[in-house]
């Protein structure tokens, strides 16, 4: 049906708009936090440790907009350490209800609970004794009452003016996902290492890279002696190309550096005869080899340095260059 044609919205008519909008779907989602600690909470507890127990998969269903937010949450949940993926009610009835196991639990969406293309999911749940999780405003209703762990969701304004699309009430699904999700990667003790593994691509994937994956080392490493002149120094630094030298004592561990900023400040005829600790900085920024690259371009970037040295046990082993951050695609 076409729609009769409208003035375009002024400006100020459509940013009013979005304010209303953005206004109705925030208090739904504090509605949300009041029913949580309200009631909702051993529910929401319960359901963690459900899935949290569950040797298989969080089998996540829903129709309609609730399917579009149910395929979110899998996604969620997949890409935080709780293995899950999403299965259309319809196809279920199709088909891949074989997706499902004994060892699964299922998580359907429905706002009014009553969807009926989600009966055939929630007899299979109930013949082959497979855990059911539900999200819907409505305990009363079909799924509320099958389900082995009810999250009753709060019922909030639409922030559509007819009051009809799903907009707030999605929200609040998507909310309750995402708490969920985190719930479970807290509990589960999953870490950044965990989510990179998860994320290897992009830039996200880059900022997850750890500093020893890409720093230099070895003979790579711009490195001379606490007892070196100046001259030393800066053939060194001319040799390896980082603009700095790591300064080491006799034992190997930091005494300092010399950037090409320490020579700026301090060119004088007499400068190569000099002994590099007449110039050097004695407490440069360093990073552990394990620190993700992204905590490494926080420090560059904050100190407004190139260079950062990487060192275990007050020992060198590398060097990381804003340049090699921006190759890996951190910055």
């Amino acid at each position: 049906m076409a729609l009769a044609q409208t003035q375009s919205a002024s400006p100020d008519q459509a940013v009013t708009s979005a304010l209303r909008t953005l206004e109705t779907e925030r208090e739904g989602l504090t509605i949300l936090m009041d029913a949580i600690g309200n009631g909702l909470g051993p529910l929401f507890t319960a359901a963690v440790e459900t899935i949290a127990a569950a040797r298989g998969r969080v089998i996540v269903t829903g129709m309609g907009k609730s399917g579009h937010v149910g395929r979110k949450i899998a996604a969620t949940f997949a890409s935080t350490g709780t293995p899950a993926h999403y299965v259309h009610p319809a196809e279920a009835s199709h088909g891949d209800l074989g997706m499902v196991q004994a060892e699964d639990v299922i998580l359907a969406l429905s706002w009014s609970g009553e969807t009926t293309e989600l009966a055939d999911i929630i007899g299979y749940a109930k013949r082959f004794r497979v855990p059911l999780v539900a999200f819907t405003s409505n305990a009363g209703s079909t799924l509320g009452q099958a389900a082995d762990i009810c999250l009753a969701l709060p019922k909030a304004r639409e922030a559509c003016p007819n009051g009809l699309a799903p907009t707030t009430s999605t929200t609040i699904q998507l909310a309750l996902g995402d708490a969920l999700a985190i719930a479970l990667l807290e509990k589960r003790g999953f870490t950044a290492e965990h989510f990179r593994v998860f994320h290897p691509g992009g830039k996200l994937g880059a900022r997850l890279k750890l500093v020893r994956d890409i720093m230099h080392k070895d003979e790579r490493l711009p490195i001379v002696g606490v007892d070196a002149r100046m001259d030393q120094a800066i053939e060194e630094i001319g040799r390896k190309g980082f603009g700095s030298v790591i300064v080491v004592n006799a034992d190997g561990t930091l005494a300092g550096i010399v950037t090409d900023g320490d020579l700026r400040r301090n060119l004088r005829p007499d400068l190569g005869t000099l002994p590099v600790t007449a110039i050097m900085t004695r407490t440069p920024r360093t990073i552990a080899p394990d620190a993700l690259l992204a905590t490494a371009l926080e420090i560059e970037e904050t100190a407004r340095i190139t260079s950062l040295i990487v060192v275990e046990n007050n020992r060198p082993i590398g060097l990381v260059h804003y340049l090699d951050l921006l190759r890996a695609g951190v910055a």
